[in-house]
C-alpha cells in the first residue's frame, strides 16, 4: 500500500477505492483521518501500521458511513485511541436502534449483521459551532459540509492540508458514478458552494485525489449532481409512483439488482434525488387511485 507525503506531517494512504490521510505526531504516533472499510481495508491498514511500527493515537472521522468508520471499533480497542465524530453523525450510529431507524425497512437482524460494527461511542463530539478542535494535542480546523451525510465535516491539518472526505468527487469517480449518494442534495450543493471559500495548500478527496486547486472541481461537482437530479426529473414526463420511477431509472442505468441489500441501498439513493426535486419545486407528489405518484411541475 502506497503512502504519499503531502506536506509537513501530513501523509495519505492509497487504499485502492479511497484515500485515507494521516498526521504524524512523531516517528511512532499518528492520527488517522477516517478509518476505512472493514472488509477491504483493515488488513491493508494493519500491515502498514505494523511495518512502520505506528501507534494510532486518534481517529478524526468526517462522517458515519461504513467506508469511513468501518475500522474505528477495532482500532479503538487495540490502541485505546481517542475518536472524534460530528455530533449529529453520532445520532445515527450511536446504537442499534438508531441504525435500524436509519436503514429502515431493513430488518433489525440484518442491520446488526451488516452494520453493527459501525456502532461506537466517540470521545469527542464535533458540534456545529466548532471551527477548530484540539485533538491529541493538535489543532485542526473544521469544515462543515452537511449534505452527503447528516453532518459531514472536513478538516485542515496544521500543515494547511484539507481533507474533504466525500464532499467532492474526482473527475474519474464522477465518470463512473451512475447515481452518487447524497443524504440531502440541497444541503450538499450548498456545502459544495461553500468550498469555494476554503483555502489550503492541498486538498485531499477520499474518492479520490490530491489537488492544489479545487475551484474548477467544485464547479464540476455542482454541475454533475444537478445533472443527476435533472436525469431523474426527465423520467417523470408522466406521473409515476416511486416504485415505477425506481424500476425505470435502474433499467435505464443498466443497474442489476440481485440482493435485497443492494435494492435498499439504491432505494435510499433515489429517494434523496426525489426529495431534492420536491424541495426545489420541480415535482410534486399526489394521490392517484390510492397510490402516491410524482409528476413534473411546469
Amino acid at each position: 500500500m502506497k503512502s504519499t507525503h503531502i506536506k509537513g506531517n501530513t501523509y495519505v494512504l492509497d487504499l485502492g477505492m479511497m484515500l485515507l490521510p494521516y498526521y504524524k505526531l512523531d516517528h511512532q504516533k499518528i492520527i488517522l483521518l477516517d478509518a476505512g472499510l472493514k472488509e477491504r481495508h483493515l488488513e491493508k491498514l494493519e500491515r502498514f501500521l505494523s511495518e512502520n511500527q505506528y501507534h494510532v493515537e486518534g481517529i478524526l472521522c468526517t462522517h458515519g458511513h461504513v467506508d469511513h468508520i468501518g475500522n474505528v471499533n477495532y482500532f479503538k480497542e487495540k490502541y485505546q485511541c481517542e475518536v472524534a465524530l460530528p455530533e449529529e453523525e453520532y445520532f445515527v450510529i450511536g446504537s442499534l436502534d438508531q441504525l435500524e431507524l436509519f436503514f429502515s425497512p431493513t430488518p433489525r437482524d440484518q442491520v446488526y449483521s451488516q452494520y453493527g460494527h459501525m456502532i461506537f461511542k466517540p470521545d469527542v463530539l464535533i458540534k456545529k459551532n466548532h471551527e477548530m478542535i484540539t485533538f491529541c494535542g493538535v489543532d485542526f480546523k473544521v469544515i462543515h459540509t452537511p449534505g452527503h451525510s447528516i453532518h459531514h465535516v472536513g478538516f485542515i491539518t496544521p500543515d494547511d492540508v484539507s481533507y474533504l472526505g466525500d464532499a467532492l468527487l474526482s473527475p474519474e469517480v464522477m465518470a463512473q458514478a451512475k447515481l452518487p449518494y447524497s443524504y440531502n442534495l440541497l444541503k450538499d450543493l450548498t456545502s459544495k458552494m461553500s468550498l469555494y471559500h476554503v483555502e489550503a495548500s492541498y486538498h485531499v478527496l477520499a474518492h479520490k485525489g490530491v489537488y492544489a486547486d479545487i475551484k474548477d472541481l467544485i464547479t464540476d461537482n455542482i454541475y454533475f449532481y444537478k445533472n443527476r437530479g435533472e436525469y431523474v426529473l426527465n423520467h417523470l414526463e408522466t406521473p409515476l409512483s416511486f416504485e415505477q420511477l425506481f424500476t425505470t431509472v435502474m433499467e435505464d442505468l443498466s443497474i442489476q439488482i440481485k440482493t435485497s441489500e443492494k435494492y435498499r441501498v439504491l432505494e435510499r439513493i433515489l429517494k434523496g434525488y426525489v426529495s431534492y426535486l420536491e424541495e426545489t419545486h420541480k415535482i410534486q407528489g399526489g394521490i392517484a387511485e390510492g397510490t402516491l405518484k410524482y409528476q413534473k411541475l411546469s
